[in-house]
């Protein structure tokens, strides 16, 4: 029996149970665009890494290639991710592979300003890294809550869930 007391909270449980979950399908489709463009970018760019990607110093594994094959690797990372992601096909995993995608992008290209660079897009002084900070805390979210009901893997979940 619900108390008279109890009815107005009920009520709103049931108003808003389809949102539930929206902020990260919205989070998983914003940041899933994001590295979508960043990938096909590189991609479309082709195998050869630019100049200006050349010339960066890359953080271990990373060192150990070549310039050419991490242009590669990171433009379809970024792309096979992205896609993962914007699905919600194994979120967890594909946050925790563009996190580290982002850590490498802050390491070796916005952290012209050090520390101080949190607060900053670009500057006279260089680059910081505030953008890759907000996509980094984006993905964190969908590492650590999941991508939420309206991804493959709630639909995955609720079908193998139903075989048993």
């Amino acid at each position: 029996m619900i108390s008279w007391l109890s009815w107005p909270n009920t009520l709103l449980e049931r108003a808003t149970a389809p949102l539930h979950d929206l902020g990260l399908l919205v989070l998983r489709l914003w940041v899933g665009q994001e590295f979508l463009l960043a990938g096909w970018t590189k991609v479309a760019a082709g195998p050869q890494a630019p100049e200006w990607f050349t010339g960066l110093s890359f953080p271990w594994p990373q060192a150990l290639l070549p310039a050419d094959v991490s242009w590669v690797l990171a433009g379809y990372g970024e792309l096979l991710l992205s896609l993962a992601l914007l699905l919600g096909l194994y979120s967890r995993v594909a946050a925790l592979g563009l996190l580290y995608v982002t850590f490498v992008a802050v390491y070796t290209v916005h952290f012209d300003l050090g520390w101080a660079g949190w607060n900053q897009i670009d500057s006279e002084d260089g680059l910081g890294f505030k953008v890759p900070l907000m996509l980094a805390l984006m993905l964190l979210a969908v590492l650590t809550q999941g991508a939420g009901r309206y991804a493959a893997d709630a639909w995955l979940t609720r079908r193998e869930h139903d075989r048993t």
